[in-house]
């Protein structure tokens, strides 16, 4: 098969793309991405020169060159990790978020309807469905609870979910929908909370926690993802939203310090800052649907999937050293200095 996969030079989507070549070399894998800030060309290195890979530099709203795309490839089935996915950067400047995440998503559906793809899988977040409390812990996100959104950005995942099924009922577009939790792993940008606080420890600079570090998430390892979506796109049924979760809420301010903890550095690093808007309390997903109907289940330990992941950034600092200058670190700073 043709698989494309849309934003593959992101955390998730290269990930994906890495495990797909894996677990599946017969297939072949196209990967289109704008290579925005979040995209780093440099982490596909190790796949650029496989024969069964490809790679364009391309925006999914470019509706001209995806037409074009579709018609010299011919795709069998396409992933959407392409989006716009930092909260802070969603209240900055709601309007990239609204273009990519929307306009964007219906341009692919629309060439999958003209060209006859077999499935379009939209990778979503389990940020459509608001947030829980913390005094109620038995309180999980299923299939069926109401879209609630909190941020410009998970409004824009949100509609992009109702365009795929709105899609799918109407044209009969074979679209099919995962909503995951937390990931973290490799080649996780350095502006989300781990790899943030990994980098930060690393360099003895202060950890920005917003708030008290209250705040619950529900941890998935990237790899457990990536067998997730392989599961849905092959024997998922179409028409259907598949939530995906790893069953391991953690308090901010206790990943923070356990991973001070492992790189034997001291909590004091450790700095409040003013809470994010709207920032959502606590996410859980309950995974029951992908575990009863294609017997998914995570793999990866926390523990050890942490353990993993600081492994990685120890090893890797080339690649995220080179990421925290230029641009990023004037983001960085905006974000973070006066709070």
């Amino acid at each position: 098969m043709t698989i494309i996969v849309t934003g593959g030079a992101g955390f998730i989507g290269s990930n994906f793309i890495f495990f797909e070549l894996d677990r599946h070399p017969e297939d072949r894998i196209v990967c289109l991405d704008k290579l925005t800030y979040a995209g780093n060309l440099s982490t596909l290195r190790d796949v650029m020169d496989r024969p069964n890979f490809r790679f364009i530099k391309m925006d999914i709203c470019d509706r001209e060159g995806v037409f074009r795309l579709f018609e010299e490839e011919k795709p069998d089935i396409v992933v959407n990790f392409a989006a716009e996915s930092h909260v802070d950067r969603s209240i900055e400047d709601p309007g990239v978020f609204l273009q990519t995440n929307i306009m964007g998503t219906a341009t692919l559906m629309d060439a999958c309807r003209k060209y006859g793809v077999g499935r379009f899988h939209q990778v979503s977040t389990d940020e459509v469905y608001g947030d829980l409390p913390l005094d109620r812990p038995d309180l999980m996100f299923t299939e069926e609870t109401p879209i609630h959104t909190s941020s410009p950005y998970s409004s824009s995942k949100a509609a992009a979910d109702l365009l795929a099924l709105a899609y799918h009922r109407t044209y009969g577009l074979p679209v099919t929908i995962s909503r995951c939790s937390n990931n973290y792993g490799p080649y996780h940008f350095p502006e989300k909370l781990i790899p943030l606080m990994i980098a930060n420890a690393l360099n003895d600079k202060p950890l920005p926690v917003y708030g008290t570090g209250e705040n619950v998430r529900d941890w998935l390892y990237v790899e457990d993802h990536c067998r997730a979506i392989d599961l849905i796109i092959r024997k998922g049924r179409v028409g259907e939203v598949y939530n995906v979760g790893g069953h391991n809420e953690m308090r901010n301010i206790d990943i923070v310090k356990l991973i001070c903890h492992a790189l034997g550095k001291p909590e004091s690093l450790i700095t409040f800052v003013t809470d994010r808007k709207g920032h959502d309390m606590r996410y859980a997903i309950d995974p029951t649907k992908i575990h009863s109907e294609l017997g998914w289940l995570p793999e990866t330990k926390f523990a050890d999937g942490i353990q993993k992941t600081i492994d990685w950034y120890l090893t890797h600092r080339d690649w995220w050293e080179e990421i925290i200058s230029g641009e990023y670190q004037n983001y960085y700073e905006k974000m973070y200095a006066n709070r």
